[in-house]
């Protein structure tokens, strides 16, 4: 058995899998995927899982480099978002660039993803692009 959070074989097998600079997304229950991209589908109901909770399972996992979100989500998930990644960046002692953009261009970005984690989070705009980074 593992000994970190992470216990879904099917996110484990994703994160190990990454190379440095690929693209994994967390995304809302609405999010759509494109047809190109793998979908994990964890969501089970409205709010489960939510988003935060799949984020700090991830944390344990991964080295990011870059978080992209969509410029319409509320400032208060926002704030929630780069609190989080101020923690994770600090845990690794690697900085994380915050970017920004419009949500059809980040709709679009999601096409070069390697996968799409669908969460069951109904919170509009809960959608994060994770770019992967190294530990060294």
């Amino acid at each position: 058995m593992k000994r970190t959070k992470l216990l879904n074989r099917h996110l484990s097998k994703l994160v190990a899998s990454l190379g440095h600079m690929d693209e994994i997304v967390l995304a809302d229950a609405g999010l759509p995927v494109p047809a190109n991209v793998g979908v994990i589908d964890l969501a089970v109901s409205p709010g489960i899982p939510a988003f935060f909770d799949v984020l700090e399972a991830l944390a344990d996992e991964m080295i990011i480099e870059q978080a992209v979100f969509a410029d319409e989500a509320s400032e208060d998930l926002v704030t929630q978002i780069e609190v989080r990644l101020a923690h994770w960046a600090a845990d690794t002692g690697k900085p994380i660039e915050h970017v920004r953009m419009s949500h059809e261009d980040f709709k679009e970005r999601c096409s070069k993803a390697r996968a799409v984690i669908r969460t069951g989070e109904c919170t509009p705009y809960a959608n994060l692009i994770l770019v992967s980074g190294v530990p060294f």
